[in-house]
């Protein structure tokens, strides 16, 4: 069930379901190519707009989406991440994309491993991967913190079915192993 009020918290981060009001951090996210380039291209305000209300609509149909993730102090958008499973997805995943000031800081390990806690425990997945191009390095190397393996090639479905990327992942039972090397980072939700 959809609860419009669902927070999540880390030691640095609040992460919380995304509102209009996240709508021009992410339009900036999306405007960077660098940033843009491993989920799904940069992206006019228009092109922006379609995408956001997207997410949006998903937490409405399936309940679940990726959080916006905000900064404790300061209270600054800086991305979103979390449980992202849209129809004909090659399996439900944990995805991740973050505001170009605020990468190589550790948000993105602090939420993906709060967002791991979240569809294990609370949404009940047995399962999760992470598409990651194998072009992108960082990515990798998260995934890698995160205790995943590269399970190889998978496809995503249209417009996105011509990208070459890889599923990475890891199972319940291997995530509460992982998961003791990250405890620090969560605290419980609020």
């Amino acid at each position: 069930m959809f609860d419009p009020n669902l927070m999540l918290e880390t030691k640095r981060l609040l992460m919380k379901v995304p509102s209009a009001g996240d709508f021009d951090g992410f339009c900036q996210m999306m405007a960077d190519t660098e940033t843009a380039h491993f989920v799904g291209g940069q992206m006019n305000r228009a092109q922006c707009w379609r995408a956001w209300c997207t997410m949006i609509g998903a937490w409405y149909m399936r309940g679940y989406a990726m959080f916006s993730v905000y900064l404790k102090d300061g209270g600054e958008w800086i991305g979103r991440i979390g449980p992202w499973n849209p129809e004909s997805w090659p399996a439900p995943e944990v995805g991740w994309g973050l505001h170009p000031a605020h990468g190589g800081k550790g948000y993105a390990l602090e939420a993906s491993a709060a967002s791991l806690d979240y569809v294990f425990d609370v949404l009940g997945w047995d399962d999760v991967i992470h598409i990651i191009d194998p072009e992108n390095l960082p990515s990798i190397a998260l995934a890698k913190r995160l205790g995943s393996s590269n399970r190889g090639r998978t496809q995503m479905p249209a417009p996105f079915d011509e990208a070459i990327v890889d599923a990475w992942g890891q199972t319940r039972s291997e995530w509460q192993e992982n998961r003791k090397s990250h405890l620090g980072l969560i605290t419980p939700a609020t």
